[in-house]
């Protein structure tokens, strides 16, 4: 699926932009210092705006174009009257972009080394940006621990925060706005700098939408831009059978609660059917509670077969109260044993016990997704569930979140929802997003059955793998943060109503083909 125009989804890793700024300095009209000095007024500009009334600002240079970034900051702040100081670590290297800025700014310059603010002062980090790779020390550091009560307004990214992992490297200022240029950096939405970048603004400087098509990213900001073009929506001649079946598995008769969130929210999420795959020993506990929910037994993995049968669910939940064991796995693998075009089944969403079932038999499972005529797989785990199945990848200090997300994707053939506050959700492809709307009143119990149920139901409808996937994530976490506090996972499934129903009337403005 393609980017509808104007969305600026993507995510540009330091690399990627460093590309971008190459691309866009080799096609013009701007050299490296006009694109510099963009980024300088955009930082600027927002100062002015939002901090009329600091009674100095301090801006902090380091010696690389970050810094050249600064140096036009506080020469432009300074021609408009407000009073600046500027520290600097380091000189610009002679001849370079960030030089031209330094020999361009005549205020006088102090060591960074002295740096101190006085109370009510604004500062404005420029100091090293998304490009630092190694921890902060020395006077850079000490500057982030006098700058603690302060306002600070960050140069493309709060120093001391990893661009590519959002990971801190040894401190990081912790800024009230974020100005950055082009296109959001992984760290923008990867935790823990999230928390370090407050408001982020993305400043226009010059980088086309052409020059970022040619970069090629891969990795995207997880909004509703993304999907909605693919989100289902019935046809006016629509049946139940038409607009997906959804077979959820329950668990014994103790733990049935777990499917039933997921069996609901697959309900509420537009599937036309969901039926409750149940133990005889369950059978009463989940027809207690099931109205609009039907009920089969399933015991065996004859009753999953006849039930893939007869019955040609779009898709499955497996995992969410199930337990763990062979069982699981005979019924994980006999979905997925069932080609598409045989039995209709679009895809299985693997939570929970049905992931941990697995921890023993990974390849078996892999292998099964790798079946060219396989349905979907789609794993949700957290970030012990991950750790089970891929501890090589999990215990990988070098790789990101980010990357740990492809790294699994691609060896288990499926799409992962690393789920988190900043869920990843990533595609044997190498395509990724990165949702950051999520909300810490999803930090409960049974949330994660009610996405499984969201993800099968959109991918029943005829929704791909991957965008149902993103779309669920998003619209889990929406619901989540309108509800607010008191949310218990009971309320999820009704809370997804006007969510939904916004998506959809938005869908439907969406011109086709």
């Amino acid at each position: 699926m393609g980017l509808p125009a104007g969305a600026k989804l993507e995510l540009l890793s330091p690399t990627e932009m460093a590309d971008a700024d190459r691309l866009a300095i080799a096609a013009g009209p701007l050299d490296g210092y006009g694109l510099m000095k963009r980024a300088g007024e955009a930082v600027a500009a927002v100062v002015l705006a939002r901090y009329p009334s600091a009674t100095r600002v301090h801006v902090l240079c380091g010696p690389g174009n970050n810094g050249g970034d600064g140096f036009v900051v506080a020469r432009l702040l300074a021609e408009t009257g407000v009073e600046v100081a500027l520290w600097t670590s380091g000189e610009p290297r002679a001849g370079s972009d960030a030089a031209i800025a330094a020999t361009q700014c005549l205020l006088e310059r102090k060591p960074l080394a002295a740096f101190a603010a006085e109370p009510g002062s604004l500062i404005v980090d420029a100091l090293y940006g998304a490009g630092l790779s190694k921890d902060l020390s020395g006077d850079a550091a000490r500057a982030v621990d006098s700058a603690a009560r302060l306002s600070v307004v960050a140069v493309d990214l709060p120093s001391g925060v990893s661009g590519d992992s959002g990971d801190i490297l040894g401190t990081a200022f912790r800024a009230d706005i974020t100005v950055t240029f082009a296109r959001k950096k992984p760290g923008h939405l990867l935790l823990p700098g999230r928390d370090r970048c407050g408001e982020i603004v993305v400043a226009d400087i010059g980088i086309g939408d052409d020059i970022i098509a040619q970069v090629a990213p891969r990795a995207f900001e997880n909004k509703p831009a993304f999907w909605l073009d693919a989100l289902p929506v019935p046809a006016v001649d629509a049946h139940k059978y038409k607009r997906g079946h959804v077979g959820v598995f329950s668990g014994g008769p103790s733990a049935t609660g777990a499917a039933r969130l997921a069996a609901l929210a697959a309900a509420r999420s537009g599937a036309g059917a969901v039926t409750m795959l149940s133990p005889a020993n369950a059978m009463q506990v989940n027809a207690t509670h099931l109205t609009a929910i039907m009920l089969r037994k399933a015991d065996a993995i004859e009753d999953v077969q006849d039930f893939l049968g007869d019955r040609r669910s779009s898709s499955f939940v497996l995992g969410p109260g199930f337990g763990v064991g062979d069982k699981a796995r005979d019924f994980a693998l006999a979905v997925l044993g069932r080609a598409r075009q045989e039995g209709g089944v679009e895809g299985l969403v693997l939570d929970a016990d049905g992931i941990t079932s697995f921890r023993n038999a990974v390849s078996t499972l892999f292998e099964a997704a790798g079946r060219p005529d396989a349905p979907a797989l789609v794993m949700t785990p957290h970030e012990g569930e991950f750790g089970r199945l891929f501890p090589d990848i999990a215990d990988d200090k070098s790789l990101s979140k980010l990357a740990k997300a492809r790294a699994a994707a691609e060896r288990a053939n499926a799409i992962m929802v690393y789920k988190g506050a900043d869920t990843v959700i990533a595609a044997p492809d190498g395509r990724a997003v990165i949702n950051a709307n999520g909300a810490p009143w999803l930090a409960t119990a049974g949330s994660g059955d009610v996405l499984a149920g969201i993800v099968a139901a959109l991918l029943a409808q005829g929704m791909q793998a991957f965008e149902a996937a993103c779309a669920a994530v998003w619209i889990h976490a929406e619901a989540g943060s309108r509800f607010g506090p008191g949310l218990i996972a009971e309320d999820l499934p009704l809370a997804l109503v006007p969510v939904l129903r916004e998506l959809v009337e938005a869908r439907q403005k969406v011109p086709i083909g």
